[in-house]
């Protein structure tokens, strides 16, 4: 059995050059596991605090003060990890030690302990056998809170390859897309800069129907159909739109208002128009019943739930109870540790949500959610498309094809 024989804690930046940490655990005097915490720019109100009193120095204080706590705990035993941070923070959003340092310090000890043990993460995370690949999700056109302003408001239009048979063509064609859309914003707007958003997806200057036609263009260009080999998806990002005050959602960019009512047809428009595979966030982050109606209306659809649920178990008992989704985001840093992350997981199949391991839009190079998606059974990886921080977990699917263990994609 593998112990913690030290910890380290450090400040470190994030793809969006933000301050975040870094976690070291090493067992056995050995076994390097290294994490970097990410963050999110759409932050549902319900997810985990990522700091103390929202600075990264504070956290860091505070682990230093606790670090001979964990020294000879077994690093493989994730609960008894996750239960040393609660004593440190008893908090339901980690708002004492910050859910950066809970996220960090629990997949570092897992990390280690794969190392310690010489077996993948992903196989030390679950006790499952049936292991599948996830159909990695990347974003391709960005907008919202991810880009600047005159990008479209709908935050993100993404593309999966749900035709692929391995998880190198699935790559392959979701790059493919990337590519052959610049050529196609190109055309229009010879002046186009290239600009990217946080994840990579490119940020042209039009609206959001200009920007999923010419997503459409761009699939059907290379010789894909639309549903078969390549779908689109869309993250709606919808709290960032609702206005409390006025009941409304305000797209402000392209300028006009709708009532829940509205959105919900807005929404169904654009999933029957463009054959979407996944919708996420179609409505804000608290219209339980609004979702209820878009998952009824579309079942074959992935009506995806994030800031609607933030990886929390207990919203997503109730979400399940009113069948506001029939998927949902898996961010580990949103639950906190990786242990609530699981947890969470374990909910969703029990209530058959299927899951979406995801990506912060502020990331690092680690690569650890690849082999938390494959543990997790999640249907699809949504981790970008280009960019080293997204590259990075996308080349960890293809290294892990090297395991006999892993078969195949999964069943959307």
């Amino acid at each position: 059995m593998p112990k913690i024989t030290s910890v380290k804690g450090r400040l470190l930046y994030n793809s969006r050059g933000s301050k975040t940490i870094e976690i070291d655990v090493i067992s056995d005097n050995s076994h390097l596991g290294r994490v970097c915490a990410p963050s999110g720019a759409s932050v549902g109100k319900h997810e985990a605090q990522s700091f103390s009193d929202n600075k990264p120095e504070i956290s860091l204080q505070i682990l230093n003060s606790n670090l001979k706590k964990f020294v000879g705990l077994d690093p493989s035993d994730l609960k008894s990890v996750h239960n040393t941070i609660r004593e440190i923070d008893s908090t339901p959003n980690y708002s004492k030690i910050g859910g950066a340092v809970a996220f960090a310090l629990t997949i570092a000890s897992v990390d280690s302990a794969s190392k310690s043990l010489g077996i993948p993460l992903f196989k030390l995370i679950t006790k499952d056998n049936d292991f599948r690949f996830p159909f990695p999700l990347g974003n391709i056109l960005g907008g919202g809170a991810h880009a600047g302003p005159g990008t479209p408001d709908i935050q993100e239009i993404l593309v999966c390859a749900t035709g692929a048979k391995t998880i190198f063509d699935a790559i392959e064609m979701n790059l493919a897309v990337h590519k052959e859309l610049r050529k196609v914003l190109e055309k229009y707007d010879p002046d186009f800069t290239n600009g990217r958003g946080d994840e990579g997806g490119w940020a042209p200057k039009i609206g959001n129907q200009k920007a999923l036609e010419f997503s459409v263009k761009a699939c059907e260009n290379l010789g894909f159909t639309l549903g078969k080999e390549i779908s689109l998806g869309v993250d709606f990002a919808s709290s960032t739109q609702w206005d409390e005050k006025k009941k409304k959602y305000v797209y402000a960019r392209e300028g006009f208002e709708n009532t829940p009512e509205k959105q919900l047809e807005f929404a169904s428009e654009i999933i029957k128009k463009y054959k979407l595979v996944y919708a996420e966030d179609a409505v804000h982050e608290e219209a339980f019943e609004e979702m209820s109606v878009l998952t009824s209306r579309f079942p074959k659809v992935l009506v995806t739930g994030d800031d609607l649920l933030v990886t929390n178990t207990e919203i997503l008992k109730k979400a399940a109870k009113m069948k506001s989704c029939n998927a949902a985001i898996l961010k580990v840093n949103q639950a906190g540790s990786l242990y609530d992350a699981l947890e969470f997981a374990l909910e969703a199949h029990k209530n058959n949500i299927k899951l979406i391991t995801s990506h912060r839009s502020g990331e690092s190079t680690d690569s650890h959610i690849s082999h938390i998606g494959i543990a997790t059974k999640s249907k699809m990886l949504k981790v970008g498309v280009v960019g080293g921080e997204r590259i990075a977990k996308l080349n960890e699917l293809i290294r892990l094809a090297e395991y006999d263990l892993i078969r195949g994609m999964a069943q959307i």
